[in-house]
């Protein structure tokens, strides 16, 4: 009986202790997960001593903490985009209501020869165009981006689409001085797209070149594999490989002084409609040559 009692009370003995450690661990546990909530650390929650079910649930515990983190990374970088979207907007829309009401208060000069009167009157026409555009751009970029702006798919001629537009934009090649070469092979099969949305990312293409190209200027249609490919490339001195990967971001503009050359919305467009025709787009810095890609599905 004495020895029973002996290993009873010794029993006694490690279970109390080991209650004490886990409870203890427990309490570390704890203690680390508030220290983490407090500080926003990176660290993860470890128990100080074994405990199967207790460490699968930490386990939980460090993955659910994880997902959290990731979820205020992005909320954070987000909001950061936001404003910046919104300085960016907020500046795109300032500069030309700023020249819009500087030259309104010269035309309000009762002694303004009438030749300045008229030159004055252009530029803000221009301005107000200007201005029209931006905001346009602003509703069709929210509306595609929002899935607000339906498509239709259909056979489109790629052939006679990019060749019209190239017909209509001859004059202000020429005014750019480009050295333009243009191959569109011939026979190639309609493609699956929207005729209107074609139109509106082969003219936003080509205004990207003339607004930031110089030079030399390639556009080429062909057939590779089971994909119609259109392709556009133009000599640039402004984009860096650093930029590449942001050409089609929204409000990226190689103008890093925000001039009022570029909006940054032109590209934007084009990645939408083209995702929403289930296009292949590309963008490539070669030899201080820009490309933009896109591959059709016929």
């Amino acid at each position: 009986m004495g020895i029973l009692c002996i290993l009873l009370a010794a029993a006694c003995l490690i279970l109390g202790w080991w209650v004490w450690t886990q409870r203890r661990a427990l309490r570390s546990a704890a203690a680390q997960l508030e220290e983490l909530e407090r500080t926003g650390s990176s660290a993860r929650v470890r128990l100080a001593v074994p405990n199967g079910a207790a460490e699968a649930l930490l386990q939980e515990v460090n993955r659910l903490l994880e997902a959290r983190r990731m979820d205020q990374a992005a909320w954070r970088e987000q909001e950061k985009s936001l404003r910046r979207q919104i300085s960016n907007i907020s500046h795109d829309l300032r500069t030309p209501l700023t020249s819009i009401l500087g030259y309104l208060q010269l035309l309000e000069d009762p002694d303004l020869p009438e030749e300045e009167r008229r030159e004055y009157l252009s530029v803000i026409e221009s301005r107000s165009k200007a201005l029209q555009n931006l905001i346009t751009g602003f509703y069709e970029l929210s509306r595609l981006e929002g899935g607000e702006y339906p498509l239709e798919q259909a056979p489109v001629n790629l052939h006679a689409s990019l060749s019209g537009l190239l017909a209509a934009f001859y004059n202000d090649f020429v005014e750019k001085g480009f050295d333009m070469t243009v191959e569109l092979e011939e026979g190639l099969p309609p493609v699956l797209a929207d005729e209107g949305a074609v139109l509106r990312v082969f003219t936003n293409l080509i205004r990207n070149a003339l607004d930031h190209g110089c030079g030399k200027m390639e556009v080429r249609l062909f057939r590779e594999g089971e994909w119609v490919v259109s392709q556009f490339r133009n000599e640039t001195t402004d984009l860096t490989q650093e930029d590449v990967p942001h050409v089609f971001d929204r409000f990226f503009t190689s103008d890093k002084m925000r001039t009022g050359r570029n909006t940054g919305l032109g590209l934007a467009i084009v990645k939408a409609l083209a995702e929403q025709m289930r296009c292949r787009l590309e963008a490539e810095l070669t030899d201080g040559m820009f490309a933009i890609v896109l591959r059709w599905r016929t």
